[in-house]
């Protein structure tokens, strides 16, 4: 002890520990062989880095100005400063003026270090090696004392990083920029001898970003039993209530704060005491997500509360519990993997007192037992997150969810006459929609209802009375209902489906307005995804998502090479880009639907390449179709999958466009496209309508219509359509239907193509369907400044569209939720021609 006091002696004599918080003495050693270290950050009269080793009972310090740095040809100079207290180790806050150092510390960053030889021989020769194992800081690194008489009241030292798996270029990595906050909340990491605690480390560096305008969030997939490695999962409370993504922009008083919906709908001025207080919680600027509940006397998620709370508009009762951080300080966390963002979280929560925010926590049992601990408690059920996954903007096997009861949403398509006593109606009468997209009957419930609910419910169903059935087939369904227009979406319980495809015993819990009608499908209980052999092949073998797996297996030449000066993006975002939207954009192209692509190998603005054919030896994914589709020319390609898109992206190329038939019968078409082309003059508004008017004209002749932006200036209108009509009679049809707008509206169309022909007007191009002709692919990037995207539409959208390049690669992550939903109903919608070519007296050869 008597050494310890005479090595603080220095420490004890530079401060008055009556005015300073800081420790006077004390502090448990470490564990032998992982001894600690820790990094202050300290805005003294200048910003520095104190930089403290465990060593023989107190902590030898150097004051390092500039930082630690990952660069090994970076030497940094590090001050050797009295020893500290080991209790010093934790020690954060406010050292007031007038006393030595004042200013303020934060724990930057903390762990154990191995000694690389004997640290005392080391310190005495002044060149102490040695591996650190911290939240940020890793691998091998040295002190090194400089050369000098070596009776300096303070010796300099240089702290250099040697060479490893964890070295990072300067100009590539700044751990001090990247990494600037505390880690006093992240749990204390283990012995160097036990694996290291996923956290965010530095060797990942989350790139830094401008905070996006939106997001889209991650979804759970329904699992039909627990995961079989439940050690590489964490569980948490699956809540019985909204979820709700906050976005928190700027810092101070400018600080704002904005509430969306999964759907990206901003519920802000729905959540007045939530919105005051995550201001006052002076969050750092990011995406934070996570759910908002209301408490029952039990303490457990009442989700019939929190509607009711919303309906009476009294929601100061409602709390929010945060369970992740795609977004945050500048950075971009969705790579990082789970367990690193939720510690990331955890620990800015962590001096944050709230009575309304709260860190979402994992659900303390064994793996085995979760989830009937969770019902046991009265719990929905628990959701299963891999630890080592990344954050990604649509539904993956990598949040799982297990549910203690069958639980989920039902499209209202009616209700039944009320009996006896009751008033309002008897019973609702439920659907969802099949893979076609047609809404099938799924069954009725006629308990969960008080009298107010009733008497509401009532007057919304009536308010959408409609005389005819939304269902498909009505055969089932008894006695006389009064149907309803399909908007209203409820929650329901129930015991079990039956063979047919109904619920039995169930029970109303209230509305969802945060869930869009159309979207509502049976959930299937799906198995959980294999366990992965270890994590670090999960990352590399896709994990949730098989098409962002291949973009880190894929070899991209140049990722650097900006395509679009605009945006800056470059050659590595296109190619996420298309990993992150393949699966969408197969359901465009299956079928071996042949593809031309437009290759821009020197960037957007520059020369493009237009092809049809190439040699696919150093393109996977890609595929030559029989050379007898097209006789005269090099066989034609097709997109065999998600593979196949990287590869495209890789050999630069920007947009893929397809035929209108597939390769099994290449002779008949299968679609007609309309692609409204507006001339000089023709604003936004005057596209919406036109496409209105060629709806409005299909609809007349009997033939369905679908719809998706160009990403360029221009709408597309699909029609989907039987493969019984030749490619001249389809595109001699096409025309005629354009020549009949052109001369019906006049001032609106024009039936010929060129400028001078539609100075404020709009060219409807049915050249597009002719034998080898092709149109942009859904979900397809284009070549264009800002590379906009093809977007398929619901034709309720189209009067909020703002414009055709509305979606973007850099905003995709807005549309990845809604995907393919507004198409669905394509494939089993393809019509005949014959009637509707009756109808416009078009006689097909």
């Amino acid at each position: 002890m008597a050494s310890t006091k005479s090595a603080l002696a220095t420490y004890h004599a530079k401060r008055d520990f009556r005015r300073t918080s800081e420790p006077r003495s004390g502090g448990k050693r470490s564990p032998a062989g992982a001894p600690s270290f820790v990094v202050q950050k300290h805005w003294a009269s200048s910003l520095h880095y104190d930089f403290r080793l465990e060593i023989d009972g107190t902590m030898k310090s150097w004051a390092v100005p500039k930082g630690p740095s990952f660069d090994p040809h970076d030497k940094r100079l590090a001050v050797q400063v009295e020893d500290h207290p080991i209790s010093y180790s934790s020690f954060e806050g406010q050292i007031p003026e007038g006393q030595y150092g004042a200013g303020k510390v934060i724990v930057w960053d903390k762990g154990h270090w191995t000694p690389v030889g004997d640290p005392a021989a080391g310190l005495r020769k002044g060149n102490l090696k040695f591996e650190l194992h911290g939240h940020k800081l890793q691998g091998r690194w040295a002190l090194v004392r400089m050369h000098g008489k070596g009776k300096e009241r303070q010796p300099p030292w240089l702290l250099v990083k040697e060479k490893d798996a964890f070295e990072r270029p300067a100009a590539e990595f700044s751990v001090v920029d990247e990494l600037p906050d505390s880690v006093k909340g992240l749990q204390a990491l283990p012995a160097p001898t036990a694996p290291a605690a996923p956290t965010l480390p530095a060797a990942a560096q989350p790139p830094q970003v401008a905070l996006p305008a939106t997001l889209a969030p991650q979804l759970a997939t329904l699992a039909s039993q627990p995961p079989a490695d439940p050690d590489n999962w964490l569980y948490e409370i699956k809540f019985d209530g909204y979820r709700l993504l906050a976005r928190v922009e700027g810092s101070g008083k400018k600080q704002q704060v904005q509430l969306f919906t999964r759907n990206g709908n901003d519920w802000t001025h729905k959540l007045g005491a939530l919105h005051a207080e995550l201001l006052r919680l002076e969050l750092p600027e990011g995406w934070y997500d996570g759910e908002i509940v209301v408490m029952d006397h039990n303490g457990l998620p009442d989700f019939g509360a929190l509607q009711q709370a919303f309906d009476a508009s009294r929601t100061k009762t409602i709390v929010y519990y945060l369970f992740d951080a795609p977004y945050c300080a500048g950075h971009d966390l969705r790579e990082q993997p789970l367990q690193a963002r939720r510690a990331l979280l955890a620990s800015l929560l962590e001096g944050r007192e709230s009575d309304l925010v709260f860190y979402s926590a994992t659900f303390d049992a064994q793996p085995g037992e979760v989830v009937g601990q969770a019902c046991k408690l009265g719990l929905e059920g628990v959701i299963a997150k891999r630890k080592d996954a990344p954050y990604v903007s649509r539904r993956s096997d990598s949040w799982l969810k297990l549910k203690c009861s069958q639980r989920q949403e039902f499209v209202i398509v009616g209700a039944t006459e009320p009996q006896g006593a009751r008033a309002g109606f008897g019973a609702l009468l439920l659907g969802v929609h099949d893979k076609e997209g047609r809404l099938v009957y799924a069954g009725k419930v006629g308990t969960g209802f008080n009298q107010a609910t009733l008497r509401k419910l009532a007057r919304q169903l009536a308010d959408l009375a409609t005389p005819r059935s939304p269902l498909a087939d009505t055969a089932d369904v008894d006695g006389k209902p009064q149907w309803v227009q399909p908007q209203l979406v409820a929650e329901v319980t129930f015991g079990e489906w039956t063979r047919s495809g109904r619920i039995r015993h169930a029970v109303f819990h209230g509305l969802r307005s945060d869930k869009p009608a159309k979207a509502i499908v049976r959930e299937r209980a799906a198995p959980p995804p294999r366990p992965a052999k270890k994590a670090a092949a999960h990352a590399a073998d896709g994990g949730d998502s098989g098409t962002h797996a291949l973009s880190t297996r894929l070899k991209v030449t140049h990722p650097e090479r900006v395509i679009d000066a605009s945006t800056g993006t470059t050659k590595m975002d296109l190619v996420r880009y298309y990993a992150l939207v393949g699966g969408l954009m197969l359901e465009h192209l299956k079928g071996s639907r042949p593809v031309a692509l437009v290759r821009a190998p020197a960037g957007i603005g520059k020369q493009l390449f237009f092809q049809k054919h190439a040699e696919i030896e150093k393109l996977p994914g890609l595929r030559q179709l029989d050379p007898a589709l097209d006789p005269d020319h090099a066989p034609l390609l097709a997109v065999a999958n998600a593979r196949g898109l990287l590869s495209a992206a890789q050999w630069n190329v920007v947009e893929l466009h397809s035929m209108n038939a597939l390769a099994s019968s290449f002779e008949r078409p299968d679609r007609l496209v309309f692609d409204l082309d507006p001339g000089e003059g023709v604003r936004w508004p005057q596209m919406q309508e036109a496409a209105q008017l060629v709806r409005a004209f299909l609809k007349q002749l009997g033939l369905p219509a679908f719809l998706k932006t160009s990403g360029g200036k221009g709408l597309h209108v699909v029609v989907p359509i039987k493969r019984l009509h030749s490619w001249a009679a389809a595109k001699g049809f096409a025309q005629a239907i354009v020549q009949h707008l052109a001369r019906t509206i006049p001032d609106r169309f024009v039936a010929k193509s060129g400028p001078r022909n539609r100075v404020g007007k709009i060219f409807v191009d049915y050249l597009r369907n002719g034998q080898g002709a092709t149109t942009v692919c859904a979900w397809s990037a284009r070549a264009r400044p800002g590379m906009g995207i093809s977007v398929p539409l619901a034709w309720d959208e189209l009067a909020s569209l703002k414009r055709s390049d509305q979606w973007t690669v850099r905003n995709v992550h807005e549309r990845l939720a809604v995907g393919n939903a507004p198409w669905q109903g394509y494939a089993g919608a393809a019509k005949s021609l014959k009637a509707a070519m009756k109808t416009l007296g078009f006689k097909e050869d």
